[in-house]
């Protein structure tokens, strides 16, 4: 029974991260490989200052989320200005230039020792220690990235980036600041990216580097295109299927050094497949193809 709360927990943190992520890459049609340094940035805040300063949980949830929407909005002004493959490759280098500062600035972040010690949450006199009220807590905290993700997609400024994803240069011809669209964007997607790093660091209890590496980004993206880019819904599935599946390794007896290479085979065919033969994921409405034939 604990072992399949863990796995829930995990569904939950992942769709979170994969809802945040398919408002730029669904919907916006920007293809950024930085998420687990958002990711990252959100644990490190509130471990951090609930270490130092004792701070409740609420107030550093509201810090990480505040702290990953800034960053995210100082390096979305100048990558922003840079598109496809150049965009890709500014992210690439925002994600290693946040694991390098984990890794090496020991005074504040202990290195590659990483931050033990964590205290569990406790929200409104309640204390929060139990696999199932984490459970409840993801899902809360899930729901309400859905609802923020929801009303975003669904209002005037959603059907803006939609535009800007199926042509940008016909947006501006129609006045649209395309520009700012993107920027803001960007700091919604990083300061959800960064709920998904305070409710993983304060479930674990301890965090360092190499939770948030460029093959965790890698894995969020496949999440959004293997459920669907475009389609929230299909943030879930997707988190369901990529993080489950491979649990399933676990029962066919392979050892642990052998099966940890054989999931990043079984993502990677995945990914091979999917953009192959179902572009648009498995309940997708947007398809990076579509746009590179334009």
């Amino acid at each position: 029974m604990e072992y399949l709360l863990h796995i829930l927990i995990l569904i939950g943190i992942y769709t979170i991260l994969s809802i945040s992520l398919n408002l730029l890459v669904g919907y916006t049609g920007i293809l950024s490989i930085a998420h687990a340094a958002f990711f990252g940035i959100g644990a490190y805040i509130a471990a951090l200052m609930g270490l130092h300063f004792s701070t409740p949980f609420l107030l550093n949830l509201l810090l990480a989320v505040i702290g990953g929407a800034v960053i995210g909005m100082l390096v979305g002004i100048p990558a922003l200005r840079i598109k496809d493959d150049y965009f890709v490759i500014a992210t690439f280098a925002f994600q290693i230039i946040i694991y390098s500062i984990l890794n090496n600035w020991v005074s504040l972040t202990k290195g590659p020792m990483g931050i033990p010690g964590i205290s569990q949450p406790r929200i409104l006199g309640l204390q929060i220690d139990s696999q199932l009220e984490f459970l409840v807590l993801v899902l809360i905290l899930a729901a309400i990235t859905f609802f923020i993700s929801n009303r975003v997609v669904k209002s005037p400024f959603g059907r803006v980036l939609k535009a800007i994803r199926e042509d940008e240069v016909l947006s501006e011809s129609l006045g649209k600041n395309t520009s700012s669209f993107k920027v803001q964007v960007f700091m919604v997607s990083s300061g959800l990216a960064a709920i998904a790093g305070v409710i993983y660091a304060v479930y674990i209890t301890y965090i360092d580097p190499t939770s948030f590496t460029i093959m965790e980004s890698i894995f969020i993206v496949s999440i959004v295109i293997i459920g669907g880019a475009g389609n929230l819904k299909g943030s879930i599935l997707g988190s369901a299927v990529l993080v489950a599946l491979p649990e399933l390794l676990r029962f066919v007896g392979l050892p642990n050094s052998i099966a940890a290479n054989v999931r990043q085979m079984l993502y990677g065919a995945l990914l091979v497949a999917f953009m192959l033969w179902r572009p648009r994921g498995f309940i997708g409405e947007y398809a990076f193809q579509e746009k590179s034939e334009k």
